[in-house]
């Protein structure tokens, strides 16, 4: 499941809880809660595996354009070595080989281009998600503790009410 599905799930969650008057406190479900936290667990993983996907498919078309781009060097090595008696010709295939060089290397240079592009988008977009969810479960912690130092200290409350 898609982890900012999840995370509109959780904030949907909180906005629909019934809100403690007189505080910025709600009640939330705990059981919902916990379950929609239980599945963000397991989808951070699989954001993070499909990450490393990424990252290895980079690096596997950089190889793949590495050795195209040798393999084409040295058909056209090859090539002008068996023309070298004609100096047009010679001329023509080393030319030929420096503009498949050159292409091999742009082709590369553009596709490692395109996959740091797109490695760099989804963990931003990660990274996104994971900061909200932080945020949320921090939220959470800092409203639960209030709650709770509330629960310990009515008195203080009430005294503090008193002096307004």
């Amino acid at each position: 499941m898609d982890i900012l599905h999840l995370v509109d799930r959780l904030e949907e969650l909180i906005n629909l809880s019934r809100s403690i008057p007189f505080t910025h406190n709600v009640i939330v479900d705990e059981d919902r809660m916990l379950d929609i936290i239980d599945q963000m667990r397991v989808a951070i993983p699989e954001e993070v595996k499909k990450s490393q996907q990424v990252l290895a498919q980079k690096d596997r078309i950089i190889a793949q354009s590495k050795e195209e781009a040798d393999r084409t060097l040295n058909i056209a090595k090859d090539k002008s070595d068996k023309l070298t008696d004609r100096d047009s010709i010679v001329q023509d295939a080393r030319k030929k080989a420096s503009q498949i060089e050159a292409e091999a290397e742009l082709k590369a240079k553009t596709a490692q281009s395109e996959a740091d592009e797109y490695v760099t988008e989804t963990l931003t977009n990660l990274e996104i998600a994971l900061e909200r969810v932080l945020n949320q479960v921090r939220n959470g912690i800092y409203i639960l503790d209030e709650e709770s130092l509330q629960k310990e200290n009515p008195t203080e409350e009430k005294s503090e009410e008193k002096q307004v």
